[in-house]
């Protein structure tokens, strides 16, 4: 049985996310029926090169039994897509087929296709519909939902896009049986994330569910995704476009995960793996500067271990960490800002002076031997 989300922000119109095995045979059904997709008669499907063959030809026909013409696009698999090259060729594909503003982009595949193809629809024509039909758990609990699009520059990651809400999120759970190990640990990641963000009553169900979660039980997946959407879908209601220091405690584990992501090499590790060894540095840093009880720092790093998600092998010069986070989006005035918790469902976000975070980094990187 499919779970029903609305998800309702300030000046958007509301759109659902659809959670449950099967639901993507309805997709274009569903679709026929939104009022914000009423106009549309064709349909732009981009997927990448490792989930099209898998589900593009049963998405094709749901879409085009409810009428839409489609029209399809594979882009290779993997972060190197996400780019202006790669984008450019879509929006130059768009235009040779013809596409108006009477046409929607359905973005079938993980956070790279979801935000390559949220970031085309943003601006082709001035803005068309975008409807996410995510296959990976980090796509259906974080990326595909509140809007953020984009592509990644040569000095980081996600530094070009725009904020597009979709208008439908179709998250079939059955695509979740061919997701590989590493990128279900990578989803289950951003769940941690948001359980120690969110609530006690969040984190503890994740602590109790967690082996359950690992072995992907499908009533705790589906229950953890729906979790994870509300939570998101709450905060972005309160600051969609991050100009109310409000969203920015999704950013939690990433100002570290980031810089690990770029000095390592996109893909080298996981973004949920980067992730998992932000959060870990992150509360640590909490327990200096807000006085973190050391508790949390026990309990989340029993919590990632659980969901498969040990602390990395792997450091770099604490200089060459702290230049790389200096070019995080949340970097104010050359200054780097932290999400720390204060406790469970208690955030902060701080302004780090440089001289702490190199102590800090130094410490992380002795940590690794």
């Amino acid at each position: 049985m499919a779970t029903k989300i609305v998800v309702n922000i300030p000046g958007e119109e509301a759109y659902d996310v659809r959670i449950g095995s099967g639901v993507m045979a309805k997709l274009g059904t569903h679709m026929r029926t939104n009022s914000a997709l009423a106009d549309v008669q064709r349909v732009l499907l981009i997927t990448d090169g490792d989930v099209g063959p898998l589900y593009r030809d049963g998405v094709k026909a749901a879409l085009t039994e409810a009428g839409f013409r489609v029209s399809d696009i594979a882009v290779p698999a993997g972060e190197d897509s996400k780019s202006i090259a790669v984008l450019g060729e879509i929006w130059e594909a768009m235009a040779e087929l013809g596409l108006g503003r009477d046409c929607a982009v359905v973005a079938l595949g993980g956070g790279v296709v979801g935000d390559l193809a949220g970031f085309a629809a943003s601006a082709y024509m001035r803005g068309v519909p975008v409807v996410q039909v995510p296959t990976t758990l980090l796509a259906m609990v974080d990326s595909s939902v509140g809007g953020k699009t984009g592509v990644n520059l040569t000095a980081g990651k996600n530094l070009v896009g725009a904020f597009k809400q979709p208008s439908y999120v179709c998250a079939d759970t059955a695509t979740l049986l061919t997701l590989p190990e590493r990128e279900w640990t990578c989803g289950c990641a951003e769940i941690a994330k948001s359980s120690v963000i969110d609530s006690d009553e969040f984190f503890f169900w994740l602590v109790d569910a967690a082996q359950a979660l690992a072995a992907r039980d499908e009533a705790v997946v589906a229950e953890a995704i729906a979790r994870s959407v509300v939570f998101k879908a709450d905060v972005v209601a309160a600051d969609k476009t991050e100009s109310k220091g409000v969203r920015e405690c999704l950013n939690y584990g990433h100002t570290l995960g980031h810089a690990i992501e770029t000095l390592a090499g996109y893909g080298v590790f996981s973004h949920g793996a980067a992730v998992a060894e932000g959060m870990r540095f992150a509360v640590r840093l909490g327990v200096e500067l807000v006085d973190t009880p050391l508790e949390l720092v026990e309990a989340q790093d029993q919590l990632l271990d659980a969901l498969g998600l040990p602390a990395l092998d792997w450091s770099a010069e604490p200089e060459d960490m702290l230049a790389a986070m200096k070019r995080d989006k949340k970097v104010r005035a050359g200054q780097v800002r932290f999400v720390v918790p204060r406790d469970v469902g208690d955030w902060a976000l701080l302004d780090v002076d440089d001289d702490i975070l190199l102590t800090h980094l130094a410490a992380w990187q002795r940590s690794k031997g």
